[in-house]
């Protein structure tokens, strides 16, 4: 497995993201059913110093291993689980949402010595806003699997190993995986070849886990586990760097919530040309982009996930890595554990490698964003014009037309364009100085030229949900809305300011400036005009 940094791949985060296809995965680990119960948290209860909970609805979502396929799911991998669930209606409940999550369960043995793991989760929101995590209620049990379960979990493992391309490892410490069942699950995916990552459970021995191909403690797992406190880099890349080693793995990935990710590669033991051995790779962090972070829930299962996929879809450790930070960032900004469909990934890569290069875009870039945004459920609004002296009447509808969605393109006339449809002396600033100053504006996500006389070609491959344009005309006089009106999207014209437009301003400015060469006439001639006249030509 490549575990090279980004160097070692040209191709941009997005385009190895969109190769990624749909690998096989196999998760093996704790499977979980989580509970929630949602309700306003209306007052302190009369009976005893507690809220008073008043629900109004309640769900079940898949937790730890099986969060773990249903976030693979969403990121359209092939997903075949192995876990044990107790005889009950708990445990039919967990395999039936796993089915229809698209997961396989026929590696799902039933230990009838155990309940299936329960987590139950109460939310109130306070003053019917503001959900927030009151209580939580477990039901477990976490003795290690009986022999009989254990050989009957590997009976339907080891025989499919070779059939996939990535083993991904969920242990929430709740007896699954034991350390007979982890070695026998990493030798056999040696022989074949096949990745093998680990999300570690905390405060156990990590020596169940030797022989696999990374893992992903959080810092505090790391800390007990290597007993190195992590404050700074280097101390990430220590514990990094001993966790590899002792654990025979081919690298180390410590998570550092707000502060990203740390990896340790491959050591290197070969002699460079001088003849000393060469230094141990030192490490890397990825930091994360700040988000508002709603719950920390199932934020783990997320980057377990995401790396997965992208290693087995062929991606560097450094991009898997990257595309883990960003999947982890949209799960904290959801409430409980939800799923992170693979187009909310791509619209927020779509508009990292836009916003790394400004906001001015070209036709396939902007092609490309405007399908991601739309993929993610985000309404796109296009606007068109020359904006030629940029004035108070276009900020005004520009703001207006942000509001109608989420994402506002302004797709503005080339200069030969706005030659042909202006006259000569037209336009008086050039594309890039327009494109430069609308992009400028907080309200204005994309901006691109075009050099059509008409936007008709344009909109037929964007495809915006809205049409906007500013003025005094109808929907159907603005030009292009036969074009969105044939794939069902709408036009709609804002608001305008009333004698406010860069014909007016340029009439404005050179009648003043024919007024003030008639004065300086006058002066030069010996006439001058008289004070009500001076006052007007000023």
């Amino acid at each position: 497995m490549d575990d090279g940094g980004a160097m070692a791949n040209h191709a941009s985060l997005l385009e190895t993201f969109d190769a990624l296809g749909r690998p096989r995965v196999l998760v093996v680990g704790d499977l979980i059913l989580d509970r929630y119960t949602w309700g306003n948290a209306e007052r302190v209860s009369q009976e005893a110093p507690v809220i008073l909970l008043r629900t109004d609805h309640r769900e079940a979502r898949l937790g730890g291993a099986a969060n773990v396929c249903n976030m693979l799911g969403g990121l359209e991998a092939q997903v075949t689980c192995a876990g044990a669930i107790g005889s009950d209606a708990d445990g039919r409940e967990l395999v039936a949402l796993l089915g229809a999550a698209g997961s396989d369960t026929s590696a799902v043995i039933v230990d009838a010595c155990r309940p299936t793991t329960v987590k139950e989760r109460f939310i109130g929101r306070a003053a019917n806003r503001h959900p927030h995590q009151m209580l939580r209620v477990d039901r477990e049990v976490c003795d290690p699997l009986p022999r009989k379960c254990e050989r009957q979990l590997l009976d339907q493992i080891l025989p499919t190993i070779p059939q996939f391309q990535m083993i991904l490892i969920s242990d929430y410490n709740k007896g699954v995986c034991t350390p007979a069942l982890l070695g026998a699950v990493v030798d056999s995916a040696r022989q074949a070849g096949v990745p093998v990552i680990v999300d570690p459970a905390r405060g156990v021995d990590y020596q169940r886990y030797r022989g696999v191909t990374t893992m992903t403690p959080n810092r505090l797992e790391a800390e007990l586990a290597t007993g190195i406190k992590i404050v700074a880099s280097a101390d990430a890349f220590r514990a990094g760097r001993q966790l590899r080693d002792t654990l025979d793995m081919d690298m180390a990935i410590i998570t550092l919530d707000r502060d990203g990710m740390a990896l340790v590669a491959a050591a290197r033991s070969a002699a460079p040309a001088g003849g000393d051995v060469a230094k141990d790779l030192t490490g890397q962090v990825f930091p994360t982009q700040a988000r508002a972070v709603y719950d920390i829930t199932g934020a783990g299962d997320m980057v377990l996930a995401m790396i997965g996929v992208a290693l087995a879809g062929g991606a560097t450790a450094a991009q898997a890595i990257e595309l883990g930070n960003v999947a982890a960032g949209l799960e904290v900004g959801k409430v409980g554990v939800a799923i992170v469909e693979r187009s909310e990934i791509r619209a927020v890569l779509a508009e990292r490698e836009v916003s790394s290069a400004g906001k001015i875009v070209t036709r396939p870039q902007m092609i490309a964003a405007a399908e991601a945004h739309r993929a993610a459920g985000q309404r796109v609004v296009l606007t068109n014009g020359c904006f030629d002296l940029l004035h108070v009447g276009h900020v005004s509808y520009l703001e207006q037309a942000r509001r109608l969605g989420d994402r506002l393109i302004v797709a503005i006339n080339s200069d030969a364009s706005v030659h042909k449809l202006k006259g000569e002396s037209r336009p008086v600033i050039c594309q890039a100085d327009r494109a430069a100053m609308l992009a400028a504006l907080a309200v204005v996500d994309y901006v691109l030229v075009f050099d059509e006389d008409t936007p008709h070609e344009l909109l037929r491959q964007i495809r915006p949900d809205v049409l906007v344009k500013g003025g005094t005309y109808t929907p159907d006089q603005v030009v292009g809305h036969e074009v969105v009106a044939a794939y069902g999207g709408q036009v709609t014209v804002t608001g305008a300011i009333e004698g406010v437009s860069t014909t007016n301003i340029l009439k404005s400015i050179a009648a003043r400036h024919d007024k003030s060469t008639a004065t300086n006439d006058h002066f030069a001639h010996g006439t001058a005009p008289s004070g009500d006249a001076q006052r007007s030509a000023a």
